[in-house]
């Protein structure tokens, strides 16, 4: 088991007595269509979830390694992708999830057409096989909501630009599809972190054999508190169908982490962006934790930061309350401190911090870089949050 941490999920504690570890695996894998892809190809129900990782588990989110064979008994490399390779592998996405082939041995949460890539040293895009480990996901505009993925894009760029994420993002025309590629924090690739791995990378050694990626420890939400999502899959991860709430986060987050003030000045943070860009998609499996070698945890970068508010006919509910308030046309900057308070966190802290959020992505949303209708929805937003 390749692992750079000792401990596995918040909710698998390390003691002499057995635990549960249904619901952490069960949230490795993928749901709906891509799910029902891994199944056929494995041969297996979609519930059985140990025998889905040990033919898809060589590859997934964090630094453990699930595989019913040796992992040196595979040979797991990245295959480069020619330009029409990878064409060809977006426009099958529909028929074929994930891009599973015979020896994919990978798996990624979540509902959205993806492929999992390997960005080499030369700046090729590359298929892992037999469990290499990907450095970047792709993911395909949605055909029903055209725009999402650059408005995604753009919210990428706010969330970077005040510090809530790290990983990098890109547009990209692959075919006649229009695709996200996101670099994974839970990757690194030599010194660097994936998302810190620019493209024009130049190295002596293309294919990158020498020097796989490394594993990161990470778990989302609904794993480190152990909900197990199998009865509702599709719904389990928002609050109001059993999903985790913030004051839930806010309590582990203070159990666990080194430095608990900190971690949940971040978590103010993340549920004022969240509200500022009309993210009402931010649920239990979209907010995770970083593991650090000596088992202490800290909030993950931001990712799958969708302005839903752009999308009138999208959910209007916040996945997760903010002070008992759920339709996200009402939650204020008044109920994120309030919220905060029933964590013990500081009012005047609070307070402090989302005010300075709101005027950093306002500033931020200024660059010409970010799509006008994200920049649109940040500045009407901030004037209703701000009441100004």
């Amino acid at each position: 088991m390749a692992s750079e941490c000792p401990v596995i999920s918040c909710s698998l504690p390390v003691g002499d007595l057995r635990a549960n570890a249904v619901a952490f695996c069960r949230g490795l894998l993928p749901e709906g269509a891509a799910l029902e892809a891994a199944a056929r190809q494995a041969k297996v129900t979609v519930i059985d979830v140990f025998a889905l990782l040990g033919h898809f588990g060589r590859d997934i989110a964090g630094a453990r390694v699930i595989s019913e064979v040796k992992p040196n008994d595979r040979d797991s490399k990245a295959v480069p992708y020619t330009v029409d390779e990878l064409n060809t592998e977006v426009a099958d996405l529909p028929d074929r999830p994930l891009g599973l082939h015979d020896d994919s041995e990978l798996s990624i949460a979540g509902v959205q057409n993806k492929i999992l890539l390997v960005r080499l040293p030369s700046g090729q895009w590359a298929r892992p096989v037999h469990g290499y480990p990907s450095t970047h996901i792709l993911k395909a505009d949605d055909p029903r909501r055209p725009g999402l993925i650059e408005a995604e894009e753009g919210c990428l760029q706010l969330a970077r630009a005040v510090g809530l994420t790290t990983i990098t993002s890109e547009v990209h025309d692959i075919g006649d599809t229009r695709c996200l590629i996101v670099s994974r924090y839970d990757r690194r690739i030599g010194d660097h972190a994936a998302e810190d791995v620019l493209p024009q990378l130049a190295a002596e050694d293309d294919d990158g054999a020498d020097s796989p990626p490394v594993r990161i420890h990470q778990e989302d939400m609904l794993q480190a508190l152990g909900i197990d999502s199998n009865d509702h899959p599709a719904r389990v991860k928002y609050e109001r169908c059993g999903g985790p709430a913030f004051i839930q986060i806010a309590e582990l987050l203070s159990a666990a982490a080194d430095d608990p003030p900190t971690e949940l000045d971040r978590l103010v943070r993340i549920v004022t962006f969240n509200v500022l860009v009309g993210n009402a998609d931010a649920h239990g499996k979209n907010l995770s934790l970083l593991h650090d070698p000596l088992g202490s945890v800290r909030l993950a970068p931001l990712y799958d930061t969708v302005p839903t508010m752009l999308w009138p006919k999208l959910r209007a509910a916040s996945a997760m309350r903010v002070n008992g308030t759920e339709d996200l046309h009402d939650i204020t900057l008044v109920d994120v401190v309030a919220e905060a308070g029933r964590w013990g966190h500081g009012q005047r802290r609070s307070a402090r911090a989302t005010t300075e959020l709101v005027d950093s992505v306002v500033e931020a949303s200024t660059s010409e870089t970010v799509p006008t209708n994200v920049r649109d929805l940040v500045q009407a937003r901030a004037k209703l949050l701000l009441r100004v």
